[in-house]
């Protein structure tokens, strides 16, 4: 028998749902494109290695999921704090550091206020500003990638409610060193919320670099995040960490969507805590591969800044999307930002041979005089 619906006979009239025009306006967040069984992925900068010893067996063990997980995190913030030496209510957890990002702009920064960041950075800010009801304030990269910490100290106006600082930058690799950021937190008004945005911080070896976890109790205003996605390598699972004011905490956990980390990916973050001798090894490993990857390819004729994350970045601009279909077509799947450049994730040993000659295609076929372009 074939149902018919009662109306079958009616056309559906056009959807007339109000939505906000700046959300329709704002694209959404873009994944890294998967790759083919030929192709290597270095287009989202996963860790390429395999959970640490332990995890897996936490994950399973934690396998109650009919169970709602500790909406506060309580033994994962125990865990964090006796290894920072702070109390766990200066620790906030959620669901990747994304997810703390929007939680602590919204809890700030609403229509008619302001977020001053760099640009560019990480892609999700603009989205997160918008979503919060704000206004995104860019204030342009250096030419060589970093971050112009006294022209976002000028940015800073009435309306300024958070700025935002990310090192090293996704994703020009970029970092931000001791000095500069103290000098700067002397600019800004202690009535602004500063999130420092450390998602990469363990793949660092410059030592004059900023370290949000010696900065603990300096600063009124600051908020350091963290996340087990990338050194750790539990992408999949989303653990991020905040660590500041408990005032400032208090009020993202206000905001936050109850009981949105796992109980699994609590447990396979304590796990990965204790483990952190085989988490360095492989951290020392993929910053020494990043930095033969660079060196390679300054060598080849490129320009490109001192990598500090576990991604180096292309300056490519006018010709990114040239560029990016080279790298495909060489079976290497990277993440271009059309008109400005590529990002390139560590990944495999075996996707090197790869990407330096696919580098090396795209670096002779640039425009003669092109800034990312050394030589020739």
């Amino acid at each position: 028998m074939t149902f018919t619906p009662a109306n079958a006979d009616h056309a559906v009239p056009p959807a007339v749902v109000k939505l906000r025009p700046e959300i329709l306006a704002t694209p959404p967040y873009r994944q890294g494109k998967p790759a083919g069984d030929d192709a290597f992925k270095l287009s989202s900068n996963e860790n390429p290695y395999p959970p640490l010893p332990g995890v897996i067996e936490a994950v399973v063990a934690a396998g109650a999921f009919n169970r709602y997980p500790d909406a506060s995190a309580s033994a994962l913030r125990q865990v964090l704090a006796e290894k920072h030496d702070v109390t766990p209510d200066e620790l906030h957890i959620g669901s990747g550091s994304v997810a703390l990002l929007s939680q602590f702009i919204t809890a700030a920064a609403g229509p008619g206020d302001s977020v001053v960041y760099a640009w560019r950075s990480f892609e999700a800010y603009p989205g997160l500003v918008t979503v919060a009801g704000a206004e995104s304030v860019q204030v342009p990269n250096r030419a060589d990638g970093s971050h112009n910490l006294d022209a976002m100290a000028a940015a800073i106006d009435e309306r300024t409610r958070v700025v935002i600082v990310c090192t090293p930058n996704n994703p020009t690799s970029t970092i931000v060193t001791a000095a500069d950021f103290s000098d700067f937190m002397a600019k800004v008004p202690s009535d602004v919320l500063v999130l420092l945005d450390e998602a990469y911080a363990e793949f660092v070896t410059h030592p004059d670099a900023v370290n949000g976890l010696t900065l603990t109790g300096r600063y009124s205003n600051l908020v350091v995040l963290r996340t087990f996605s990338k050194a750790y390598g539990l992408a999949g699972l989303r653990v991020g960490w905040a660590l500041g004011p408990i005032a400032i905490l208090d009020a993202a956990r206000a905001t936050a969507i109850p009981l949105s980390v796992t109980q699994p990916a609590q447990s396979a973050a304590i796990a990965s805590l204790a483990v952190e001798t085989e988490l360095l090894e492989r951290v020392s490993r993929l910053a020494a591969l990043r930095d033969s990857i660079r060196s390679s390819m300054i060598e080849q004729g490129w320009t490109i800044p001192d990598a500090q994350g576990n991604f180096v970045w292309l300056a490519t601009g006018e010709e990114t999307l040239e560029a990016n279909e080279t790298f495909l077509r060489h079976g290497i799947v990277a993440r271009a930002f059309a008109g400005s450049g590529i990002r390139i994730s560590i990944g495999e040993d075996e996707s090197v041979e790869k990407l330096l000659r696919a580098s090396a295609d795209v670096v002779a076929s640039l425009p003669a005089g092109h800034s990312a372009r050394r030589l020739g």
